[in-house]
């Protein structure tokens, strides 16, 4: 067996109320549509997670919210407030608490981006790969058979992709 990581930083979100919250901060229109495009992109290349780990940031949950519609069968969804910002050390303890074979993973840069560059072997040949822009999604994989037992540069990034490429 080996554990699949689906790491995607959230959808492009709205800063119309700059009076309003940064933790509740919704999807903008490109945010929403970005986040059905990864969704319809995953369930295309057959990529259903099991658990999802997310910020609970209102971002995080409505770029799960649209990515889920358009994946077939539940998966478990948690929220963990330690995601929100969190640095590369923080998501990699929070993965490692993680059950399911296949992962999804939906966080907040500059963190996700320099735990998506430090997760696996060989960074994907993209170029926007190093800036990680909103719904940018990594696919890595790894040969362990639970989460608990993985490192850094332990993965294999399978694929890497952006909205922009999508829509």
């Amino acid at each position: 067996m080996s554990l699949t990581l689906i790491l995607t930083r959230h959808a492009k979100s709205s800063w119309d109320d700059p009076m309003q919250d940064d933790f509740d901060r919704p999807l903008n229109a490109r945010g929403r549509k970005s986040a059905t495009a990864i969704g319809r992109w995953l369930a295309a290349h057959d990529l259903l997670p099991g658990e999802v780990l997310l910020s609970g940031a209102r971002r995080t949950v409505e770029t799960w919210a649209g990515m889920a519609a358009e994946l077939n069968g539940p998966a478990q969804m948690r929220s963990d407030p330690a995601l929100f910002h969190a640095n590369a050390q923080t998501i990699l303890a929070t993965l490692k608490t993680a059950d399911a074979p296949i992962v999804l993973l939906i966080g907040h840069n500059p963190g996700i981006g320099e735990f998506a560059a430090r997760i696996a072997s060989a960074s994907p040949a993209h170029e926007k790969f190093a800036q990680y822009p909103t719904g940018a999604t990594t696919i890595v994989q790894f040969p362990e058979n639970a989460w608990a037992d993985i490192g850094w540069a332990a993965g294999q990034a399978l694929d890497f992709v952006v909205p922009r490429e999508l829509t």
